[in-house]
């Protein structure tokens, strides 16, 4: 009896899906690496916390210049969750392991230095708020990527299916969530969304998603707020 009362737990073990960027390189990587700290330099903070897989399927490298992309990227703050395409050999334990049977996503368009319609959307923060915010008084459209991880974002018109709004606090859309928001990304767990017209391809908080798959079909069409307690997601209505 008292080795079964003393007998630790056993330890548990979960799955879970997370939204990651993909990168593919090409040749010469020098010169992709030179694009990509342009790319770096229009938005600080791109890759910051982000997910990302490195798919370098078709891309004739061998192991230890496999290593040495692998590096140069976490020098510029790019972590390797994952690497798709690369022949067994190639890794190790001193890389990231092998991915595959990743679903795809929209595009995440890069910030562009003038900003197109198929680009990041940006905008300053709002002024007299001393917590930091930023409001966008136009629709959020397909393909588009919104990127703030200081604070709160609102959309005063609606967010298009193909596009992310991602928040480092709350994120409050006015028209049709329709897209993928993404808010807390910065460890806020009490953040939450708030849209008039909930038809979400994804929502998150705090690393915790909900899949439109997984969402209660009562709920579709509807304007609501959505908030974790703990791990599980709650949603209530908006009079």
């Amino acid at each position: 009896m008292t080795a079964v009362l003393t007998k630790p737990r056993p330890i548990r073990l979960k799955g879970r899906s997370y939204l990651a960027l993909t990168l593919t390189p090409e040749l010469p990587l020098e010169d992709w690496l030179i694009r990509l700290d342009e790319l770096a330099a229009l938005s600080a903070g791109f890759f910051l916390r982000r997910p990302v897989v490195l798919d370098i399927e078709g891309l004739e490298l061998d192991r230890a210049e496999l290593r040495d992309l692998v590096g140069k990227l976490s020098g510029r703050g790019v972590r390797i969750m994952g690497i798709e395409g690369a022949r067994a050999s190639m890794l190790g334990s001193d890389l990231p392991p092998a991915m595959s049977g990743g679903r795809s996503a929209a595009d995440v368009e890069p910030p562009a230095a003038e900003v197109a319609p198929e680009s990041v959307v940006r905008s300053e923060p709002a002024p007299g708020k001393p917590t930091p915010s930023i409001i966008v008084t136009q629709p959020v459209r397909s393909g588009q990527s919104l990127f703030f991880p200081e604070g709160d974002v609102t959309v005063v018109g609606s967010v298009a299916s193909g596009a992310e709004v991602v928040a480092g606090g709350s994120i409050h859309v006015y028209g049709t969530l329709r897209g993928r928001a993404l808010a807390g990304t910065m460890g806020n767990a009490s953040a939450r969304i708030f849209c008039s017209r909930l038809e979400a391809e994804l929502l998150a908080i705090d690393g915790f998603y909900k899949t439109a798959e997984d969402m209660e079909p009562e709920l579709r069409g509807k304007a609501v707020q959505i908030w974790l307690e703990g791990e599980t997601f709650k949603v209530g209505s908006i009079a």
